[in-house]
């Protein structure tokens, strides 16, 4: 139940901000303010008490800690052998400032070309200005592009909307009908898919 709490929020939220600047940096109180307000929402629809400042700062700081984290089985050997393909790894994400430092604790920033963020660029997926700033941190043009992630709105249809081609990540099951023919269910589908061509 949590967890689709977690997404309801995420979405309901995202309905609200303005989609051509990051919710992040244009919150009153900052980034720590937009996450203090989704603690707050996620706690109505729980039928919980609001969280106290004290509680929502500590949440906030818990989560820029690599254990409030588990990465999945198949991410650092993906990360592994696309880069002894020789490819140039990224992230494209909607996060805030922490990000980078999450990824030093997790131990992946390694693997990365370029960390690139919606509160450091000012837009979010699907916005063009994002996969722009990607594209010229990695220095290739979009059609060499390969993006992936788990929203078939900011990941698939804004990264084709940049010229890249797009692949949607669904590790569960969808409620009703079938995957569409471009997703895949784990990330080390995706050697086989680009040794392909």
């Amino acid at each position: 139940m949590a967890r689709e709490l977690v997404r309801t929020v995420w979405q309901e939220l995202s309905c609200s901000a303005d989609p051509g600047r990051d919710r992040f940096r244009s919150h009153p109180d900052g980034e720590a303010g937009w996450w203090r307000r989704f603690l707050e929402r996620f706690c109505e629809l729980l039928g919980a008490p609001p969280p106290s400042r004290f509680a929502a700062s500590e949440l906030f700081h818990t989560f820029g800690k690599a254990p409030a984290w588990e990465v999945f089985a198949d991410v650092p050997g993906t990360l592994v052998t696309l880069e002894r393909m020789g490819l140039k790894l990224a992230v494209v994400s909607n996060w805030d400032h922490r990000l980078p430092g999450l990824l030093d604790d997790l131990r992946l920033t390694s693997h990365f070309e370029a960390v690139v963020f919606s509160a450091e660029v000012g837009a979010e997926k699907p916005a063009a200005e994002i996969f722009a700033a990607a594209l010229a941190e990695l220095g290739c043009p979009p059609e060499e592009v390969l993006h992936v992630g788990d929203s078939r709105l900011e990941d698939v249809e804004g990264a084709e909307a940049a010229g890249m081609s797009a692949r949607q990540l669904v590790r569960t099951a969808p409620r009703r009908g079938t995957l569409p023919p471009t997703a895949i269910r784990r990330l080390d589908e995706l050697p086989e898919i680009l040794a392909a061509g």
